[in-house]
């Protein structure tokens, strides 16, 4: 058994992590406990799944998990967009480490 943090899946879920923990920083305070909590545990749990899905046999089923939790934090990303939270260049460099998250698994949607 490999281990994940050795993963590039891994490497780029930790990026992730950091710019959502960094951009959730400058919301407002009525944002920052509401959504922003939400985002930041929601780029948590996807460690979460990324150390499960290398540790039971059945990966596919983990990072399917994976890949939908991935799918809430695109949402809660776009949803922070539409109301002027995040500046649009902060989403871009957001959906690249999306993109490349999605490329890690190997599983398309």
């Amino acid at each position: 058994m490999a281990l994940y943090t050795e993963l590039p899946v891994y490497r780029d879920t930790y990026q992730l992590i950091l710019r959502v923990f960094g951009v959730t920083k400058e919301f407002s305070k009525e944002y920052q406990y509401t959504l922003g909590q939400d985002m930041k545990r929601d780029a948590l749990q996807l460690m979460c799944s990324i150390h499960r899905a290398n540790k039971h046999g059945n990966r596919a089923e983990h990072l399917e998990v994976f890949l939908d939790e991935l799918e809430l934090l695109k949402l809660e990303i776009r949803l922070c967009v539409d109301m002027k939270l995040v500046p649009i260049r902060k989403q871009a460099l957001l959906s690249e480490i999306l993109g490349m998250l999605v490329s890690d698994t190997g599983i398309s949607d």
